[in-house]
């Protein structure tokens, strides 16, 4: 193939032409076949590259398309939120990794299949697969930085391209195609590929490892938890649990194997207690701070996993409030400003009935509490997330004034990031916060107050998280993904 005078020819695999597919487990069949083809023909020349120098030739591979076109519009079940496009035409994504998101994709495919009794078709995108991507597939090789090798990498193969890699599908702004397709799903596929490697980056964990069921929390003393908990259920034969993977991809099946201390921490540590089927749990150990919370949700949401809570510490702001109560998030106060470009904070972020009853199930469960006693150890209202950690050291007259007018029962640095980007990722989400220290009642978190209360708290507050999960898990997807996180003109897939 020839671009235009003057410039290297193009050389791209053989690749079969599009096909339609009226069986999910077909398509997706095809889409890995597609898409190992073009990341093993980027990875050996890239290797016959870096061995003999510049080819004289320009390497091209494209991530295969899924795309499904309609001409009516489906009567469908009005009670889902996902599984058909919203208008005849022609929707279309690219796809990486559709081994990673086999199960994903089947239950999509199938779905639209079934709804609009149309075929869909795989082929190829326009999207080129930049060799970054491809390589990453394969741990023992790297993509020297521009100018280590012996030629220039952007001359032979195409990398990444970030003003085309980005979320205008779920920020509501994207444009159809140059042919007119309407987006299928909510991310491209460099997009996705982008998050990938950022999360193996941040966490230190590789994305297959990702469960169904997130848990975030902004202290470490929550992982010695996590793990007792895991070396339990990994005890017991009968708990559905396979394995627990810490940090560096260590992984144990056992109750009683050694996990080898990690002689690096990364910035985000992250633990996965795994099922077979995805529906495990896992913790991320976000630290404190907004830009933290945005990063490991702006990545973790394109795994689709079906729900995040944050499970973290906070400041009690109501004198009838003591050290160790519950606060479960209404309704957010977002001072954090980092998402305020994605999403505008005149944009309501509204709490989601599911994930509220499980997690207030879930306290009654942990506290033997119902009813109006469940009052005595949890509040439900505004929590307010900031972005200055010693907001208590300024002029308190305006801070202190809007978190009264707004109802605020708890202040932090990151529950109206994950809340707010669970809302634009359309990934139900929700706040079960413990009150560590209250800074307007004189309350501070001193060390020895602290260590007394991170003792006898935080196993209970991360059980909460647990048992809330585990009641999700128990619910149809239907039911946990709700039509309030979908707009008007929202994309078939989840």
């Amino acid at each position: 193939m020839q671009d235009t005078p003057g410039q290297l020819d193009i050389v791209t695999p053989d690749t079969p032409g599009p096909e339609l597919f009226d069986n999910a487990a077909a398509a997706v069949d095809r889409l890995c076949a597609l898409y190992a083809q073009a990341a093993e023909f980027l990875r050996d020349n890239f290797l016959q590259a870096m061995a003999t120098g510049h080819p004289g030739v320009r390497y091209r591979a494209f991530y295969p398309e899924l795309r499904i076109t309609t001409t009516s519009f489906a009567k469908v079940d009005s009670r889902l939120s996902f599984g058909h496009v919203s208008q005849p035409g022609t929707h279309a994504t690219s796809v990486t990794r559709p081994d990673l998101f086999r199960h994903y994709l089947t239950q999509q495919i199938g779905l639209l299949i079934a709804n609009h009794g149309v075929p869909v078709q795989v082929g190829l995108s326009t999207t080129p697969m930049p060799v970054h991507f491809a390589v990453a597939n394969y741990p023992e090789l790297t993509v020297p930085q521009e100018g280590a090798g012996a030629f220039i990498l952007r001359d032979v193969f195409d990398v990444p391209d970030l003003s085309t890699t980005n979320d205008d599908i779920v920020n509501g702004v994207a444009r159809p195609a140059p042919d007119g397709a309407e987006p299928l799903a909510p991310f491209t596929a460099q997009r996705v590929d982008y998050s990938l490697a950022r999360l193996a980056h941040y966490t230190a964990t590789d994305p297959e490892h990702f469960q169904n069921h997130v848990l975030f929390t902004n202290y470490q003393f929550y992982v010695s938890e996590f793990e007792a908990y895991a070396r339990l259920k990994l005890a017991d034969p009968d708990s559905g649990y396979t394995a627990f993977v810490s940090t560096g991809n260590v992984q144990i099946t056992r109750s009683d194997e050694v996990i080898p201390q990690s002689p690096k921490m990364p910035q985000m540590p992250t633990y996965h207690l795994k099922r077979a089927d995805g529906s495990g749990i896992t913790l991320v150990n976000i630290g404190v701070g907004p830009s933290n919370a945005k990063t490991a949700t702006d990545h973790i949401a394109v795994l689709r996993p079906h729900a995040w809570i944050m499970v973290g510490h906070c400041a009690g702001l109501r004198n009838s409030q003591s050290l160790g109560d519950f606060v479960l998030a209404h309704a957010y106060l977002r001072e954090d400003k980092v998402l305020d470009d994605d999403l505008p904070v005149w944009v309501p972020i509204p709490a989601l009935a599911e994930i509220q009853v499980a997690l207030e199930d879930a306290v009654e469960e942990e506290t033997q509490l119902s009813g109006y006693d469940l009052k005595r150890v949890m509040r439900t209202g505004t929590v307010a997330s900031v972005d200055n950690r010693n907001w208590e050291l300024r002029d308190q007259r305006g801070p202190v004034q809007r978190l009264s007018q707004c109802r605020a029962v708890a202040l932090d640095m990151e529950s109206a990031t994950i809340a707010a980007n669970g809302f634009r990722f359309r990934v139900p989400y929700g706040t079960l916060l413990c009150v560590s220290d209250k800074p307007l009642h004189g309350e501070l978190k001193l060390p020895g107050m602290a260590s007394d209360f991170y003792k006898t708290q935080v196993a209970r507050h991360l059980m909460v998280g647990i048992r809330a999960m585990e009641h999700l898990r128990s619910m149809p997807l239907e039911r946990i993904h709700s039509r309030k996180l979908r707009s008007f003109d929202e994309t078939a897939f989840l």
